[in-house]
Formats: C-alpha cells, sequence, structure tokens
C-alpha cells in the first residue's frame, strides 16, 4: 500500500513538473472535436481562440510564440491565406507603441526619470503622507511615458532608501532622549531617594527591591522598555514599507491607463477599433484617449491614495502630514534625497536634448488632430485622407534620438570609451545596440497576435455568431452591462497578461456592442482600462511582483488593498464612460462608421 502510494505521488510529481509539454500536446488534441464534429469556419477559428486564449493563460509556451499560432492555424484551416495574416503583425499601432518605447528608453538611458522622481520628492518632502503622495505623483507622471515596470523598479529603492533613513534617524533620537532622560532623572532621584525610600518602605516594603533590581512603577525595566519602543517602530516602519510599496506600483498602474501610449491594452483598443472599424475617421488618437482618460486616473489616483493612507498610516492627520512642524528625522531623510540628487550632478546636454523631443513629441500628439478644431496634420498633410497618424509622429520624432549628439559639438576630444580608446566624435543619444538590448519585442508580436485573431474572427463569421448569441443583452441596461463586464475583465486580467485579456475579449466586446445597438466604444473603453486594474494578486501584473518581492509583502496584504481599489477603479472608469466620455463620443447614437462597416457583403 504505501509503494504504491509512492508510485502515485511520484507520478504526480512527473507531471507536475513536465505539466508544460502535457498542456501542449493535451489541449489541442481535447479540443479537435470542435472543428471535426463542426465544420465550419466559425467552428474552426473558435477552435484557434480558445486554444491561444488556454495557452496564453497558462503560459505553458511564452505568450510571444502563442501569438504566432495565427501564421499557422489560420492558413492551414483555410480561414485566411498566409500573406494577409503575417501583415497584420506590423500595424499602424504597432508602430505607435515603437515610437513611444523609443523616447522611453531614451528618458531611462540618460536617468531622466531619476532627476524628475528626486526633484519632485525634494518639493513635498519626507512627512509619511506626504512622501507616500509625492511617491504616487511621481510613479503615475512617469508611467504615463515609460513602462510601469521601468517605473516601479526605479522608485522603490529611492522610497527604501528613505524609509531606512527617517528608521535609523527616528532610533538614533529615541536613544538621544532616552539618555537624556536619564541624566536629567539622576540628579532629581538623589535628592528625593531618602523621603521617598522612607515612605516607600512603610507603605509598601516590596518597592525597595523593585526599584533595586532597576525596575519602573509598571513593573518593567528601562531596557524592557526600549526593547518595546524599538519592536513597536520596526512594526510601524515594516508597514509603511508594505503601504510606501503598494502606493509605487498601484500609481504606476493607474498612471499607465492616462495616455495611449502608457500601457499596452490602450494600444490593442486603438488597433482592434481601427481594424474593425476602419472607417471610424481616427476616433481613438492620443489627444481624444488623454482627455477622456487622464481625468478618470486622476480620480483613481487620489481615491486610491486615500485608501492606502487609511489602510498603512490612518487619518492622524497632524502625525502623518506634519502640519508644518519639522524636526532632526524629517532633516536627516531629507539629506538622504538631497544627496542622491547631487549624486546625478548638473544636469547634461543629452538630457535637455532628451527632454525637449519628449515635449515637442507630446505637443505634436496633442495638436494632430484636436477634434475642435483642424490640427497641423489635417492642415498639410491629410485634406485628401488620414495620411499621417499618431505613429508618424512618434516615429519622426524619436529617430532623432540616432541623429542628435549625445554631447554638445566642440573642438577637441570627447575623452575615452569603456576600451579607454579615444573617442573623437560624440555618440548618439540612443544606439541600436542599447535599443535591441531593451525594446520588449515579445509585446509587439503580441498586439500582431491580438490584430489577427480579430482579422480571423471577422473573415470567418465567428465575431457575427457571437455577436447573434448576446443579442438577448439588449434588454438590459446599457450602463449594467458595461459595469458587469468590467468586472469580469478586471477579475479575468489578475490571473491572465493584460495584454491577452485585452485581445480575446475587445473584438467579442466590438461585435455584442454592433448587435445590441450601442456604441462599440461604451463598453470596449472601460473594459480596456479594467484590463489594467490588476490590484489583488502579485502575479497579476509585474509592477505587482516587484513590489511584492521588494517590501516582503503577503499575499493578504496585496488582495486587502487590492480588492477595494479594483472596486474604486471599475466604478470610477463607469463613471467617466457615462458623463463626459458619452459627450465627448456621442456615445448616445450608433456611429455612421459601425453601420458602413457592417453593411459591406
Amino acid at each position: 500500500m504505501g509503494s504504491s502510494r509512492r508510485t502515485i505521488n511520484s507520478c504526480l510529481r512527473w507531471m507536475w513538473y513536465h505539466r508544460n509539454y502535457i498542456i501542449i500536446v493535451v489541449l489541442p488534441l481535447a479540443l479537435l472535436p470542435l472543428p471535426l464534429v463542426i465544420p465550419t469556419q466559425e467552428a474552426k477559428c473558435g477552435y484557434a481562440i480558445i486554444l491561444m486564449a488556454l495557452y496564453w493563460c497558462t503560459e505553458c509556451m511564452p505568450l510571444a510564440v502563442t501569438a504566432l499560432l495565427p501564421v499557422v492555424l489560420f492558413p492551414m484551416m483555410g480561414i485566411m491565406k498566409a500573406a494577409d495574416v503575417s501583415i497584420e503583425y506590423l500595424k499602424d499601432s504597432n508602430m505607435l507603441f515603437i515610437g513611444g518605447l523609443l523616447v522611453a528608453i531614451a528618458v531611462e538611458q540618460w536617468s531622466l526619470h531619476t532627476r524628475i522622481a528626486l526633484r519632485v520628492l525634494l518639493l513635498v518632502g519626507v512627512r509619511p503622507a506626504l512622501l507616500m503622495m509625492g511617491f504616487m505623483i511621481v510613479s503615475s507622471f512617469l508611467s504615463m511615458w515609460i513602462s510601469n515596470s521601468a517605473t516601479t523598479a526605479m522608485m522603490l529603492p529611492i522610497a527604501s532608501a528613505v524609509l531606512q533613513q527617517l528608521k535609523a534617524t527616528e532610533a538614533q533620537a529615541d536613544e538621544r532622549e532616552f539618555q537624556a532622560a536619564a541624566q536629567d532623572n539622576q540628579a532629581f532621584e538623589l535628592e528625593i531617594s531618602q523621603s521617598k525610600q522612607e515612605m516607600s518602605e512603610e507603605k509598601h516594603p516590596d518597592t525597595k527591591a523593585q526599584l533595586d533590581n532597576g525596575q519602573c512603577e509598571n513593573g518593567l525595566s528601562a531596557e524592557s522598555l526600549q526593547d518595546s519602543k524599538r519592536r513597536v517602530m520596526d512594526e510601524k516602519y515594516a508597514l509603511l514599507t508594505k503601504g510606501m510599496c503598494l502606493s509605487v506600483c498601484y500609481a504606476a498602474s493607474i498612471g499607465g491607463t492616462a495616455t495611449l501610449t502608457g500601457t499596452t491594452p490602450n494600444i490593442i483598443l486603438k488597433g482592434q477599433i481601427d481594424k474593425l472599424f476602419p472607417g471610424n475617421g481616427d476616433v481613438i488618437n492620443f489627444a481624444s484617449w488623454f482627455v477622456f482618460a487622464f481625468p478618470n486616473a486622476l480620480i483613481m489616483l487620489v481615491l486610491a491614495y486615500f485608501w492606502l493612507l487609511f489602510m498603512f498610516l490612518g487619518f492622524n492627520l497632524k502625525k502623518s502630514f506634519g502640519c508644518g512642524v519639522t524636526n532632526d528625522r524629517d532633516k536627516e531623510a531629507y539629506k538622504v534625497m538631497r544627496q542622491e540628487y547631487k549624486k546625478l550632478g548638473s544636469v547634461r546636454f543629452a538630457e535637455w536634448a532628451v527632454l525637449i523631443i519628449f515635449v515637442l513629441l507630446v505637443v505634436l500628439w496633442f495638436s494632430r488632430a484636436p477634434g475642435f478644431i483642424d490640427g497641423w496634420a489635417t492642415v498639410l498633410f491629410n485634406k485628401g485622407g488620414p495620411f499621417v497618424s499618431d505613429g508618424t509622429v512618434a516615429i519622426f520624432m524619436s529617430m532623432l534620438f540616432f541623429i542628435i549628439p549625445s554631447q554638445r559639438p566642440r573642438c577637441g576630444g570627447y575623452g575615452t570609451d569603456e576600451n579607454g580608446q579615444t573617442v573623437n566624435s560624440p555618440p548618439t543619444l540612443l544606439s541600436w545596440q542599447v535599443v535591441h538590448e531593451r525594446m520588449p519585442w515579445n509585446i509587439i508580436l503580441l498586439l500582431g497576435g491580438g490584430f489577427a485573431l480579430a482579422a480571423g474572427s471577422e473573415e470567418s463569421g465567428l465575431s457575427k455568431w457571437l455577436g447573434d448569441c448576446l443579442a438577448p443583452l439588449e434588454q438590459i441596461p446599457p450602463f449594467a452591462i458595461s459595469l458587469v463586464l468590467s468586472l469580469l475583465v478586471a477579475t479575468f486580467t489578475e490571473c491572465s497578461s493584460n495584454t491577452a485579456t485585452t485581445t480575446l475579449f475587445l473584438p467579442i466586446l466590438a461585435s455584442m456592442a454592433v448587435s445590441i445597438k450601442i456604441h462599440p466604444l461604451y463598453v470596449m473603453l472601460p473594459c480596456t482600462i479594467a484590463a489594467s486594474l490588476a490590484f489583488m494578486l502579485p502575479v497579476a501584473t509585474p509592477p505587482n511582483a516587484i513590489a511584492f518581492a521588494f517590501g516582503k509583502l503577503k499575499v493578504i496584504d496585496m488582495v486587502k488593498a487590492g480588492f477595494m481599489l479594483n472596486i474604486i477603479g471599475i466604478l470610477t472608469v463607469n463613471l467617466g464612460v457615462n458623463t463626459w466620455g458619452y459627450a465627448m463620443f456621442d456615445m448616445g447614437n450608433i456611429p455612421h462608421w459601425v453601420n458602413i462597416t457592417h453593411s459591406k457583403p
């Protein structure tokens, strides 16, 4: 009996260790009856999508490799030609994404983001509540332009250094206060010792023995009292560290929703809208997305701040904010940040160049097609059609990083390189080697896989079939549909990549919106942002994983804090869709580009 149990346990362990290989082989065979029993184009496309969804959820293969499956499955099943599938992997949205990433890489390469972060923190102050506010503001702003993971990885060491200094300074201050109190009390104790001793011996005979043993009136020795204070301080800073780590990673995820290039789901939405509704008139661009999403991110950030403040610091305003009081502990922590800032040195030519290109890019994005007036692209290039897009601008400006030198041209040498060789001409702001090392090429393939899935669903008729199946939802109020779907996506994204989640859901939501006769953006916008609301689990998103490891968090800490933030995020995005978003995109009417697209034979 014991040997058989050991054999079973050994087999189970072997299966667990080899689970990825088993999943890769077993899943396609298990799903094979679907296209065999129902030999229609819709069933074949459904087989491919279900297989990819399960591969993405289990991560038995790298996500980018799974995204390449349509190149194999769609031609073999007769859904699309290989050339038509392959062209989906490099769309205009991919170009926008690449341009945004090149800007982010340049900002990180020259530590411009570190300088911005430290400068803001020096302005905010080091009181716990103000410090948390400063870190959340900086993290959310930086993640609007660079990756959420890079923002979190950069901000957490700064937060750790400041908190360590605060703790060390507080411990030293407590030690000084303890020693000063002991010295002050020594003379006083000598003066009254005789009378106190006589009274104590008459009324409390055991008091003398307690005082001789060094005990206080409450029965604790001075050393025990000091140890107790030290334990309280350790618990206080452990809780503060947890709160600071969570505030950084949550703010990074929230900030990423504010701009079109801030996080991958936003780019996927634009790509899917352009793919499924080609005549949409560039309804989603950098400016329109920012006008809708930035207020939503701001509201979410404020509510998240107060929730984390309540959880980890309480609402003792005098203690948390300081109310204008400055002590030695604050000065020491401020000195640490000042030293970190000084290490960066004076602002270099390269930093100014990157900053100017970055600001110009943002201005060009906003002014290309602002909506209320004709933008520069409309006046100069787009009179005959939408020739110039946000992707065009992003690639043009990012090319300047490979043209502009990183040092001001001057006579003489430019120092030596890593190998000790004399540099005769300055290198450019970016080199292809740096880009090659830091560019997340896998995300570009993931984007392409999503566009290929959407194209396959349209070609096979699966999108129309799914939309017809969801037609009974027309009887439910639209705001309830949006709320439930946002909750569903936010739950799904806790266990799956937000890129994979958005890729799977958006084509289905678009078909459903057409079938039940509501504006596609009414459900696609909130669900896209909901895909970034991965706050509850460490595995949900890379910033969570980084904070979980760095702050010595427990899963329950993240679940308790993240559950309420998920609810806050879902409510705020649906508030936005039903207020300013409703007016912006005229969601009360079915747009003409939906009817044009779906009236085609």
